[in-house]
């Protein structure tokens, strides 16, 4: 498929586009993926709809606000010491679903599950830096680090640790049934009774559909906002012809590359590694794509965090590519083998991920290595990954990589990140993962392709819309009074 391939679907409702914004009612939401369900994030992965659900009827202590920024949540206010150690957190007064109070040592356990040997929470692996956390009162809690962490909060925000309990949210929204295939969520009454009703808590009703429904349900005016498109459905965006004005793209950070899945063979190599990343040609899969504002990134790390400010560069990056190209197919040329190296790919089975994976083929098989395409979940050598990142974190970035947790790992990376995770030392740290990140992008234990992709459609109705660099969109953020 193309770029400007489109779904029959598609076609025929494109035409019905831009015949006018609705001004109110309910606010009609579309999330990409499965169906939303109030789901226990230690347990299972958090789908963009489920994502949107927990931000929305079961909130973190604090939330992420339209622009990203950090702002109170269950918490109404906190207080952190000056080392940057505690984080000492005071509950608003908050009612679960059913009536009761929001308790600090509920809201304990909650958070402690998450940290649990047991859990499978996405954030467990960058959350061990959390020494203990414990209820002071009824309405106090307290967060201890080993050693601080100046973007702690902003894991914190995130859907994975929405307080849930027996099925239950804390809010800010409620769970009002359905109607038609969408969840019906509903605001809260005003605890004082002669309090006038908030005028932007709108109802909303959230579903989750596959990018092309989601797409054509924007294009026909059934929905006012659709969220959590990535690379890998650009083809459908692109066919569909909205208007410029209503698509956006957040400026997120992560990882969007391939990570190795075995060390056995010529994998085992650095070279060989080394010589696929160099034999990619980045300036012609962007130019494919068509995002605006998307650089290719050849390092694992990229600019602008806090803790590495000045990431490692791969030791080719500053070659002209077709010079990159040909070192690359001297190194797989020099592995003297009696047929050429076949590796399988796994990634999801979407159109922009299979246009991804033309350009992958062409540029591999020009220096003689021949792949093919797997599921995502099939076995395989190298993986894609499109993951935004939840913090400006390097260990975020780096710990996938530690040994045993990758099959191409160093152990003295690990050690690293380890004495890194540990040490009291602002300076310590950063010299720490400055050496992590230089270590791995010498061993290139993962081959980086860009920033990752997200997108939305909004119309003119959510004035309270704003793009992040976590791609987070609380439902009830997006519409606000007009100045």
């Amino acid at each position: 498929m193309t770029l400007r391939k489109a779904p029959s679907l598609l076609i025929a409702l494109a035409f019905l586009a831009g015949c006018g914004e609705r001004a109110s009612g309910p606010l009609k939401v579309t999330a990409i993926g499965p169906q939303p369900a109030l789901i226990n994030p230690n347990l299972q992965p958090v789908t963009p709809p489920s994502a949107m659900l927990l931000e929305t009827v079961a909130q973190g202590l604090v939330r992420f606000d339209a622009a990203g920024e950090i702002e109170p949540a269950l918490a109404q206010s906190w207080i952190v010491s000056d080392d940057g150690r505690r984080y000492t957190f005071r509950l608003r007064r908050a009612l679960w679903a059913r009536g009761e109070r929001v308790t600090a040592e509920q809201v304990v356990a909650r958070l402690q599950a998450a940290l649990s040997r047991a859990s499978r929470n996405r954030l467990k692996p960058v959350l061990g830096v959390v020494e203990d956390i414990e209820a002071m009162t009824d309405q106090v809690l307290e967060i201890r680090l080993l050693n601080p962490r100046s973007n702690f909060l902003q894991l914190l925000a995130q859907p994975e640790m929405a307080i849930i309990a027996d099925n239950q949210g804390t809010g800010p929204y409620r769970m009002g049934g359905r109607i038609g295939g969408a969840l019906r969520l509903v605001p809260p009454p005003p605890e004082d009774e002669e309090a006038p009703q908030d005028e932007t808590a709108v109802e909303i009703q959230l579903a989750g559909a596959a990018p092309a429904l989601a797409v054509a349900r924007f294009s026909a005016g059934e929905a006012d906002f659709v969220t959590g498109g990535t690379a890998g459905d650009l083809p459908i965006l692109r066919a569909a012809e909205i208007p410029q004005g209503q698509t956006a793209f957040d400026p997120t950070l992560g990882l969007f590359g391939l990570a190795f899945q075995s060390a056995q063979g010529p994998l085992t190599d650095p070279a060989v590694r080394r010589a696929l990343s160099m034999a990619i040609d980045r300036a012609a899969i962007l130019e494919r794509f068509q995002v605006p504002d998307w650089r290719p990134r050849t390092g694992l790390l990229p600019t602008g965090l806090d803790d590495v400010p000045t990431p490692a560069a791969a030791d080719w990056a500053g070659l002209a590519f077709p010079q990159r190209r040909e070192l690359a197919a001297l190194a797989i040329a020099g592995l003297d083998l009696d047929a050429p190296l076949r590796l399988r790919v796994a990634m999801p089975d979407r159109p922009g991920y299979r246009i991804l994976f033309a350009h992958l083929r062409r540029d591999w098989r020009l220096i003689g290595v021949e792949v093919e395409r797997v599921p995502a979940n099939a076995p395989a050598e190298l993986r894609l990954i499109d993951e935004v990142a939840p913090a400006r974190l390097a260990s975020w970035y780096l710990r996938p990589f530690m040994c045993p947790a990758s099959p191409v790992c160093d152990q003295e990376v690990t050690a690293a990140l380890g004495a890194a995770r540990s040490t009291a030392n602002p300076a310590e740290r950063r010299a720490l993962l400055t050496q992590a990140d230089q270590a791995l992008t010498n061993a290139a234990v993962f081959i980086p392709i860009a920033n990752p992709v997200r997108w939305s459609l909004r119309t003119q109705r959510l004035t309270g819309f704003r793009t992040n660099m976590f791609a987070r969109h609380p439902p009830f953020e997006l519409i606000q009074a007009r100045d």
